[in-house]
């Protein structure tokens, strides 16, 4: 079981802030439908193509989301383990009430 003890609170702080922006937050509803290239996340979304570089390198810093190389794409999917590990610190705190 998780213990939140052991949880870097610095990068649970990251993971937060980085879940704090909506464009963010709409990069991860997309890709929990499937893996996607650059590409196919600016089809669904209406920013320009830097604005999303910057928000894919933000959410790979906070390890919520890996980049896997595919010939001459990057393919970006959810890295569910950082997801997991917030989940389960966020139903400690509840379980302390």
């Amino acid at each position: 079981m998780y213990n939140h003890r052991y949880v870097d609170m610095n990068q649970l702080t990251e993971l937060f802030k980085a879940l704090s922006d909506p464009s963010r937050r709409h990069i991860i509803d997309c890709l929990k439908v499937k893996p996607k290239t650059p590409s196919e996340l600016l089809e669904e979304m209406d920013i320009s193509q830097p604005t999303l570089s910057h928000h894919l390198d933000i959410l790979k810093r906070v390890k919520l989301i890996d980049g896997i190389r595919d010939g001459q794409f990057i393919v970006y999917s959810l890295n569910m383990t950082v997801f997991d590990m917030a989940f389960e610190y966020l139903i400690q705190i509840k379980k302390k009430r």
